[in-house]
């Protein structure tokens, strides 16, 4: 009985002697948020981009958001989150540890760090998973040279960014025609009235103007209207916006993985949060044919990244 004991204590003993040393082992920690299938795209993208720079399986945890109040202590050299449960959950946390949050809008992650007091730095920064406003409009230029005139819906969320869009409007020679809607009870007249003025429609994250809700008035709406809407998801795209400017799970994850490189080699992370550099167009050639628009989403994407690489 004895043995038996000291068998038992000892693999026990051994089995948290283990558990300490896989963690102090551990250089990344990647939390993840609900398990879509975008998040384990982007998960397994980053983790496969890292294992192929260098870094060894044992030396990447995986967890997920409700997994990691339960992890113990962890010492990584940084931390990932994907997606917003996965950000909230390390914004909460008292570690000093450098957190990376991805796979989530701007608008998420500035709402996330307010909500716990926090600012955007090098111990907490982003890699946003919208496209920046400038990339947004030179893909209208390049896809719609003709259009002078921009349509944007502002919600409660998007308009936060009314004055960072209006000069980049300015700065390309076209108009914008902005109307602020809210309730359901105003979409339908500010989307109106915005078409009645405008060439394009760019639609922007905003889950108070463009939801499931809404999106198939919008689609419709602008498509008798003979106004292209330029989409931020290939769902959309699919439903019937003419264009969409997005970035792909699997993108995410590479451009996620070249951050935690460069932190791993003893750099610091942006304190300034990123957006990423690739990107993916999508054309809907069905809604393009019905506006007499020939376009071809891997051309405008490839002429797209020969701009921003322009000196």
């Amino acid at each position: 009985m004895m043995q038996l004991w000291r068998s038992l204590l000892l693999g026990l003993w051994l089995s948290g002697f283990c558990s300490v040393y896989v963690q102090a082992a551990v250089s990344v920690v990647v939390v993840t948020s609900e398990g879509s299938a975008p998040m384990a795209q982007a998960a397994a993208a980053l983790i496969s981009e890292l294992e192929r720079g260098g870094l060894a399986r044992q030396n990447i945890l995986q967890l997920t958001a409700a997994e990691l109040a339960g992890a113990g202590p962890l010492n990584p050299k940084l931390f990932v989150a994907l997606g917003s449960e996965a950000a909230n959950a390390l914004a909460a946390s008292e570690s000093r540890i450098p957190v990376l949050c991805a796979l989530l809008p701007r608008l998420s992650f500035e709402r996330i760090v307010r909500a716990h007091g926090r600012k955007p730095s090098a111990q907490f920064s982003a890699l946003y998973l919208d496209q920046p406003l400038n990339r947004q409009l030179d893909l209208i230029r390049l896809a719609l040279p003709e259009a002078r005139r921009l349509g944007v819906l502002w919600g409660p969320e998007s308009h936060l960014q009314a004055s960072s869009l209006r000069p980049l409007v300015q700065a390309r020679g076209m108009a914008l025609v902005e109307a602020s809607v809210g309730a359901d009870s105003t979409f339908f007249k500010g989307l109106k009235s915005v078409l009645e003025e405008s060439d394009v429609l760019l639609a922007l994250a905003d889950p108070q103007v463009y939801n499931t809700s809404s999106i198939q008035n919008a689609l419709l709406t602008s498509f008798r209207a003979r106004v292209p809407l330029v989409a931020f998801s290939p769902a959309y795209v699919r439903a019937g916006a003419l264009l969409a400017l997005y970035v792909t799970p699997e993108q995410v994850g590479r451009q996620a993985a070249a951050i935690v490189g460069s932190v791993l080699q003893g750099k610091m992370l942006s304190a300034v949060p990123v957006y990423s550099q690739d990107f993916t167009v999508g054309v809907n050639t069905h809604v393009a044919r019905a506006l007499d628009l020939t376009l071809d989403e891997k051309n405008l994407a490839e002429r797209l990244r020969l701009r921003e690489a322009a000196p």
